[in-house]
């Protein structure tokens, strides 16, 4: 019986954060590469317009999103090594 059910019974839909783990750039590449980053429509005059799609401008922002964070971390990385250039200037003056 458990054989069964392990080949008919239902399972639980596993929710895999792939998303997370996935390079945005590499998305974003991708989605242009397919040529699904944008959607061609015709106008009532008969002209052509492009519009983003939803999925390539969700990796855009996702790019937008890592790139922040990295300048966050980088600027707070800055800042404590101004900070103790200044503290050494400092003590080196005041050696002298």
């Amino acid at each position: 019986m458990s054989y069964l059910n392990q080949m008919y019974g239902r399972r639980s839909e596993k929710t895999t954060g792939t998303t997370n783990n996935k390079n945005p750039n590499r998305v974003a590449g991708g989605l242009k590469a397919q040529g699904v980053d944008h959607v061609a429509m015709v106008n009532e005059d008969g002209s052509m317009t492009e519009v983003a799609t939803r999925k390539y401008v969700a990796s855009l922002e996702e790019q937008l999103r890592k790139v922040r964070t990295e300048n966050t971390v980088l600027s707070k990385k800055i800042n404590r090594l101004d900070k103790s250039h200044s503290d050494l200037q400092s003590f080196v003056s005041s050696k002298l």
